[in-house]
């Protein structure tokens, strides 16, 4: 059976044939021959072949890795576990933002401490004119999700709402900058997300504790792993449902 994946995975590129193979490091009749099903790559190559196409390996080949692979895969995607999110170090947070080029999503209610940040402000317009895409979500003040969240962590029932206030003003500026859009949504919040490029932290949420005194992960995506795409996932659905640009 012919690999029509592969086949339009290499034309979206706006590659040939003959590109992937010399990018891959293969005579063009291996890629004739991926293409058309009469044989499957290494895994070598398959790894190059989605690294260079931008597409994951079970995408690509369904059939090609076994759950215990793709599982192994899966967690070396986990670079580090802090048992809080104010435990991540801050030159950590600096040096992923300050290395993103192409992709920065922040996923949270308030997400108080970016606004303590010297220069942010400054560094995301500065990104988003070189071309990275910066989107981010905040809590929209006024849903049930919101007052229900503030309520669980006992600290009244608008503070959350004065919160999301605040950072919507703080972050005010960037409201006509080209490539950053702002949102707000009503979901439940089960992870604070936020990423750079390839990597990203993922705060979980806990009941009746602040965000700060949760857990924090450190991923980094690898081209068949699963946990960097569930969570990359999970803010494209909030980012499609939430209420549009409201700076």
């Amino acid at each position: 059976m012919e690999n029509e994946r592969l086949r339009d995975a290499i034309e979206a590129k706006g590659l040939t044939q003959e590109d992937l193979a010399t990018a891959v490091g293969v005579d063009p009749k291996t890629v004739d021959r991926w293409i058309r099903g009469v044989r499957a790559p290494y895994r070598r190559y398959r790894q190059a072949v989605a690294a260079t196409l931008g597409e994951r390996q079970s995408y690509l080949w369904p059939d090609a890795m076994s759950a215990a692979e793709r599982n192994k895969v899966s967690e070396s995607e986990i670079v580090k576990v802090y048992p809080h999110r104010s435990a991540v170090p801050a030159d950590l947070w600096d040096r992923l933002l300050a290395a993103a080029t192409e992709q920065v999503d922040i996923l949270v209610y308030v997400g108080m401490f970016l606004t303590e940040k010297p220069g942010l402000l400054d560094l995301l317009e500065s990104k988003a004119r070189d071309g990275a895409q910066v989107r981010l979500l905040f809590g929209d003040r006024d849903s049930e999700a919101v007052i229900q969240r503030s309520l669980d962590e006992n600290i009244g029932r608008n503070t959350i709402s004065a919160k999301i206030d605040h950072a919507l003003a703080f972050f005010k500026p960037l409201a006509d900058v080209p490539g950053i859009e702002v949102r707000t949504h009503g979901t439940v919040l089960y992870n604070s997300i936020y990423r750079f490029d390839d990597d990203m932290i993922i705060n979980p949420h806990v009941y009746g504790k602040v965000a700060s005194h949760a857990p924090a992960m450190h991923l980094r995506q690898l081209t068949d792993g699963d946990m960097f795409a569930t969570y990359a996932d999970s803010f494209d659905a909030v980012w499609t449902s939430a209420n549009n640009e409201i700076l």
